[in-house]
């Protein structure tokens, strides 16, 4: 309740503001570089030239924006954040400023925990499947078992889930993911591959997919440690399998490329709108 009272005070604020009639972001996400250690099939970013990255000031003064902005959640992703050699002092400036989590492909967290887990609230771990369907996509041998390592090093100081995105060749292994997840003790993210034009050939569609998605329902009503809620499960199929319209708000995220430069609404669309820092 420490960690979360803060939080609460200032969702009154905000909600108060909303009330006035301000669309304010609630959620940040900001990619710390592009640069990455893996060489995953259905992400472009990797691919990608880091131009010059911001200092741990201009990041100070980034935070500082958002945090006017109305933005309580604050998420830090890559690339792999952990490659940053200052990583630990961004995540102490955004947990003074934000309920801060990270999105890390687990290569290095089983010795980089102890330089990051006093600034974080939530640690998230990509994990696409089973050993070898993992490492196929991920384009590394062993990087699922360094993942798991890092998942069992990393529980012991704070909260984590398995990042688990659903694309063609991993769709008959949902369940298998969630079960791993009970088996960790860890909680389980999905969400389904963006059609990057990377990722084209790799997003699922059709039938498998909504069988996947009704699976993950069932799952998350018998008590499964599925982060998204039930609700979320049963919008998505209503939009994607039942006609109804998908009711997007993009103002209640705000994007952050590497350079400091506001992606709206979100990275499919590659948008910018600005700098933060």
């Amino acid at each position: 309740m420490a960690v979360l009272r803060p939080i609460l005070l200032r969702g009154i604020y905000r909600s108060i503001r909303l009330i006035g009639g301000e669309k304010l972001p609630l959620i940040a996400g900001h990619k710390l570089l592009y640069s990455c250690n893996l060489r995953c099939k259905m992400c472009p970013f990797w691919r990608r030239e880091d131009e010059r990255l911001l200092s741990v000031e201009e990041e100070v003064k980034m935070l500082d924006s958002l945090k006017r902005a109305g933005v309580l959640f604050m998420g830090f992703e890559g690339g792999e954040p952990l490659l940053r050699r200052d990583i630990s002092q961004i995540l102490m400036e955004s947990n003074k400023r934000f309920h801060t989590s990270m999105v890390t492909n687990g290569w290095l967290l089983k010795t980089k925990i102890y330089e990051v887990k006093d600034y974080l609230n939530f640690l998230f771990v990509s994990l696409d499947g089973p050993p070898h369907i993992h490492d196929l996509i991920r384009g590394i041998p062993g990087s699922f078992s360094r993942a798991v390592e890092g998942i069992k090093e990393a529980k012991k100081h704070l909260d984590v889930a398995i990042s688990h995105t659903i694309m063609s060749e991993n769709l008959r292994y949902v369940e298998d993911m969630v079960t791993l997840a009970q088996k960790l003790g860890v909680g389980i993210s999905v969400q389904v591959a963006y059609n990057y034009t990377t990722a084209e050939k790799l997003s699922p569609t059709g039938e498998g997919l909504r069988t996947a998605l009704q699976k993950l329902l069932e799952l998350k009503r018998r008590g499964a440690p599925i982060i998204e809620s039930e609700g979320y499960f049963e919008s998505v199929l209503k939009s994607w399998y039942g006609g109804h319209g998908w009711m997007c708000k993009p103002w209640l995220t705000i994007n952050v490329d590497p350079q400091g430069r506001v992606v709206l609404p979100c990275y499919v669309l590659n948008e910018y709108s600005g700098e933060e820092r």
